[in-house]
C-alpha cells in the first residue's frame, strides 16, 4: 500500500484508458471461436461483459466452430490477447492493428501466427500488410516507404513492413517515457508542495507558542526603554549629529535629549 499520502493521490487521479471499440470487436470474435453453441456464446458474452444482442450473436454464429473442431484438451492454452490477436489476424486485420489492440510485440506476433496461425478467411482484402499511420518521420522518410509499400518486388515490401513497425513500436514507446515522466514529475512536485505546507504549518505552530510565552511590552537595560524606543533614539541622535553605538547602552544624556525634543510644550497660564 501507499505510505506517502500525496502518492496515494496521485495514483487515484491517474488516467484509465477505455476499452476501444476493436478491442471489443476482437474480443467477441475470439470468444465466438471458442463457443459450442448460441447458448453458450451468450453466456460467455454476458460472463465477458460483451454486446449480448441479438444482432451481435447472428453475426457471431458462422464464427462458432463445428463439433470437433475446439482445441485438443492437452494443447497450450493461449492467453486472451493471443487468441484475440489470432482471431483478429484470421478476420484479416493488418498485424499494426492486431499490436495495437493486444499491446503484443512484433516478435511476439509473429511467432504465435507461425505456431497457432490460420488462413485469412477468403472476405479478407488481398493488400499488402503496411499500417496506414501518420508517423513522425520526414518527407522524404515517408516517400520513400510509401514507394517500398507499392514495390512489385515482396522482399521490398517485408522490408517496409518491418521498418514501419518499429518506428510506430518506438514512437509509442518514447509517447509512453514521456508520459512517465510526466507523472513522476507531478509526484515530485506534489511532495514538494506537501513539504513545504508542512513546514509553514510547524513554523506557524512554534510562532503562536513563542507569541503566548513572551512579554508584551519587553523592556532592555536600565533605561527601562522597549527595543523600539530605543532604536527610534538612536535613529533620532543620529540625525541631529549625536554618536550613538548600534549596540549597548544609549547614553543618558541623549536619552534626556531625546525626550526634550519630543517633549509637549507646557501651556503658558492665562
Amino acid at each position: 500500500m501507499f505510505t506517502d499520502w500525496s502518492e496515494a493521490l496521485e495514483a487515484e487521479s491517474l488516467p484509465l484508458d477505455p476499452t476501444t471499440p476493436q478491442q471489443h470487436a476482437a474480443a467477441t470474435r475470439a470468444t465466438a471461436r471458442r463457443s459450442h453453441d448460441e447458448h453458450d456464446l451468450a453466456l460467455l458474452l454476458d460472463a465477458l461483459a460483451l454486446p449480448t444482442d441479438p444482432d451481435t450473436i447472428t453475426t457471431l454464429l458462422p464464427l462458432i466452430p463445428e463439433t470437433g473442431d475446439h482445441p485438443v484438451p492437452n494443447t497450450p492454452a493461449l492467453s486472451a490477447f493471443e487468441a484475440m490477436a489470432l482471431s483478429m489476424h484470421t478476420t484479416g486485420d493488418s498485424d499494426h492493428k492486431i499490436r495495437e489492440a493486444t499491446g503484443l510485440s512484433t516478435t511476439e506476433l509473429s511467432n504465435l501466427i507461425a505456431t497457432h496461425g490460420t488462413p485469412r478467411e477468403a472476405t479478407a482484402p488481398a493488400a499488402i500488410d503496411v499500417p496506414v499511420i501518420p508517423l513522425p518521420v520526414s518527407t522524404p522518410v515517408q516517400e520513400l516507404l510509401d514507394w517500398a509499400a507499392a514495390h512489385p518486388a515482396a522482399a521490398v515490401r517485408t522490408r517496409a513492413t518491418r521498418i514501419t513497425a518499429d518506428l510506430t513500436e518506438l514512437t509509442e514507446r518514447r509517447d509512453t517515457e514521456a508520459a512517465q515522466r510526466q507523472a513522476e514529475e507531478k509526484v515530485a512536485r506534489i511532495k514538494a508542495d506537501l513539504e513545504r505546507a508542512q513546514e509553514e504549518l510547524r513554523t506557524v505552530k512554534a510562532g503562536t507558542r513563542t507569541t503566548v510565552a513572551a512579554p508584551t511590552a519587553a523592556r532592555t537595560g536600565g533605561s527601562g526603554r522597549t527595543r523600539e524606543e530605543l532604536a527610534a533614539i538612536r535613529t533620532w541622535a543620529r540625525a541631529n549629529g549625536h554618536q550613538v553605538a548600534d549596540l549597548g547602552m544609549v547614553p543618558k544624556r541623549i536619552l534626556e535629549a531625546y525626550d526634550a525634543a519630543h517633549r509637549a510644550p507646557a501651556r503658558k497660564a492665562g
